[in-house]
């Protein structure tokens, strides 16, 4: 985040809408999830943090009521163009869409907008990465639209209706993890968030001789046409029939001993295995977030190992690149932990790796993904940054 990105973000302005003069510019960050995934949506607990990389917003209100958006990252796409008054009937499925359902969402809300704005987003998160570039886009927005329009709405109503407008504008069922890890971010800390009632702490991430490396596969993934909704339907169906034999209102509320003793209620073998890695990967969130607490940080690496193995066994949401990543982690040296991080079926794997094996989780883990891929897998050595700002 800074300087370079807030250039970038007003040249793309400038050269689609003509100038500068009064233009504010806004950033909110991608996330990395640590532990805890698809348990969002599930009522479990999850563990992301913000981080120093995500989307770059320059606004300008309008004296009419249009809304214009062009993107830095893809200036082919030029300018998208619609009236405040005709966003219900304005999807096109193209990546204005996000930008737009915020608006939407807001107006939906009681915010109304008196005028349009001209908006140019950059984002410097790799797309298809699985680190939020989507909720990144959707807090950047609604920032914006606070600052410019005065609107009273906390960063976390902003994560809220980020969320809304994914899941109602975009289709898009996801839980309310990545927005709210975008908005309420803190910088060199992770969110210990309760996602059932909406509890959270901010837990201090100290790696003593260690990084954070996120590793990305460079297969991109798409998740609203992709088998994510599925998982969820397939959860609450385990619910639904659990639900015959236990007082509970979500997966998330359950312990591991209670899953066992009534997992049997559950009719289809497919939703007893994501019923299975939902209620197990809550248990290993909340023991992991205890062990980082107690400084061991080994145990928090294994418990990520074993997060990556449901993920790929129980919830099948990893890919052969994301395997590949995590399972020729494990066997370096100085390898913490690794795991894929994010909705799956492609994006990055996100590792904890001591100083001195850094190299050679690089050096070693490239040619073997190329070899075995065909093409290489790109790793980033990232900060954990703060939420959303005005540059």
């Amino acid at each position: 985040m800074g300087q370079e990105g807030k250039n970038i973000v007003l040249e793309g302005f400038a050269k689609q809408f003509g100038d500068t003069e009064g233009v504010r510019v806004f950033f909110a960050p991608g996330r990395v999830n640590l532990i805890g995934e698809h348990t969002d949506y599930n009522g479990g607990h999850v563990f992301p943090c913000a981080l120093d990389i995500g989307t770059y917003a320059a606004v300008r209100k309008r004296e009419d009521r249009l809304l214009r958006f062009c993107s830095v990252n893809i200036p082919k796409a030029g300018i998208t163009e619609v009236a405040i008054d005709d966003l219900d009937k304005a999807r096109t499925g193209q990546w204005a869409d996000y930008p737009k359902g915020v608006v939407w969402a807001f107006e939906g809300r009681g915010f109304k907008l008196d005028q349009g704005f001209d908006m140019a987003i950059y984002g410097d998160i790799p797309n298809g990465a699985g680190l939020s570039s989507s909720a990144a886009l959707e807090v950047v927005t609604g920032f914006a639209l606070r600052a410019l329009y005065g609107f009273d709405v906390t960063n976390q109503d902003l994560a809220f209706i980020g969320q809304y407008s994914e899941n109602n504008y975009n289709g898009m069922n996801c839980g309310i993890m990545d927005q709210f890890a975008s908005a309420m971010g803190k910088k060199d800390h992770a969110i210990f968030l309760d996602t059932n009632t909406m509890k959270f702490e901010y837990a201090p991430i100290v790696l003593d001789g260690m990084k954070l490396l996120i590793t990305n596969t460079n297969k991109k993934h798409s998740l609203v046409d992709s088998e994510y909704n599925a998982r969820r339907e397939q959860c609450a169906r385990a619910l639904k029939d659990l639900q015959t034999r236990v007082k509970v209102g979500s997966l998330g509320e359950l312990s591991i001993e209670e899953f066992e003793a009534a997992k049997d209620a559950i009719t289809d073998p497919v939703c007893v295995r994501r019923a299975r890695h939902a209620v197990y990967e809550n248990q290993r969130t909340i023991e992991a977030v205890k062990a980082l607490a107690d400084g061991n940080v080994e145990r928090f690496g294994e418990l990520m190992n074993q997060s990556h193995v449901s993920l790929r066994d129980d919830y099948e949401t990893s890919c052969p690149e994301a395997d590949i990543l995590a399972e020729e982690a494990w066997k370096i040296p100085g390898v913490v932990g690794s795991r894929i991080t994010g909705g799956g079926f492609g994006g990055c794997t996100v590792s904890i790796v001591k100083d001195e094996a850094v190299d050679t989780f690089v050096e070693t883990i490239g040619p073997i993904y190329k070899e075995k891929v065909g093409y290489e897998a790109s790793f980033y050595r990232l900060g954990i940054g703060d939420g959303p700002v005005e540059l």
